[in-house]
């Protein structure tokens, strides 16, 4: 006989998630600004999956017969100063770019959000440690930290992911620590603690998931500031190391010549705009339509 009880008091805790994500998605649907940036992201995604398909030339291959020439049928978007064809490397690029930005952020997440979680949860000299700790490290503009660890590390695309990553995990304990003292003030997280569920299964239970939306949000714009300093780093040569291309030592060859081929620097500069763009406006989106408090 408890069987239909137990079936009746689930559904509705199953129905909840899916109505829920039924509305983000439809509001995200409706929202121009974020399907644009998911197009640009998507299209930025499939040059970098399948570059070696897409590339019309090899990124690497010289050619003194076609030093600084401008855009034609042969070369789209012209060569460099070696002969090489920038739209290759444009596409090769953009896998260095994109793995950057995700591979930094996931770092910044691996390290911010536990640390936001304990701080939040636990309080007490546990939350004054790493706040201060957090406090010291925002102190530090992003971008001089992370040319300081590339620095330390070495020059090369790891370092300056692993760069990137601890210097943007700040953002992610702060933001975790700020949700996790919001979530723990609600009656379900009070409720089990009175039940007597550990701390533990409270956090990854209870805490957590409901932590994720912001999370999402932030990781999907800290992308985009991910890739602008991967191409910094590598346009103070501290990122990936030429030949192989990237976008940022691409501009930095670029300075040299832009009264001479000024499509130099005109291409690379207006992907890392357009992928930045493109994450930033599906940042925002995503951040509409995860909002709870907008039910439109």
């Amino acid at each position: 006989m408890s069987t239909p009880i137990a079936t009746s008091v689930a559904a509705p805790a199953m129905v909840a998630p899916a109505r829920r994500r039924h509305r983000a998605w439809h509001k995200f649907k409706r929202n121009r600004g974020a399907v644009f940036g998911a197009i640009v992201v998507l299209i930025f995604a499939i040059l970098a999956l399948f570059a070696p398909w897409i590339a019309t030339h090899d990124p690497l291959q010289t050619s003194f017969m076609a030093i600084r020439k401008a855009p034609s049928a042969a070369m789209w978007l012209g060569s460099d100063e070696l002969g090489r064809d920038i739209f290759s490397r444009l596409v090769y690029g953009a896998r260095a770019s994109l793995m950057a930005g995700v591979v930094s952020v996931l770092i910044a997440l691996a390290v911010g959000v536990p640390f936001g979680l304990i701080s939040g949860y636990f309080g007490g000299w546990t939350d004054s440690i790493i706040s201060r700790a957090t406090e010291a490290l925002l102190a530090i503009p992003f971008l001089i930290l992370a040319i300081a660890l590339a620095a330390f590390l070495g020059p090369s695309l790891t370092n300056a992911m692993i760069a990137i990553g601890v210097s943007a995990a700040p953002n992610f304990v702060r933001l975790t620590r700020g949700q996790v003292l919001s979530i723990t003030k609600e009656d379900y997280v009070q409720s089990a603690r009175a039940l007597g569920a550990s701390d533990t299964r409270i956090i990854c239970r209870h805490i957590f998931p409901n932590v994720m939306p912001p999370l999402i949000v932030q990781a999907t714009i800290t992308i985009a500031t991910a890739i602008i300093a991967e191409a910094s780093l590598s346009f103070l040569g501290l990122g990936l190391q030429p030949p192989t291309p990237s976008w940022g030592s691409m501009l930095n060859t670029a300075k040299n010549f832009m009264t001479q081929a000024p499509w130099m620097s005109i291409f690379p500069g207006a992907a890392i705009f357009l992928a930045v763009l493109g994450f930033n406006m599906l940042g925002d989106g995503l951040r509409d339509a995860l909002d709870p408090r907008q039910e439109k």
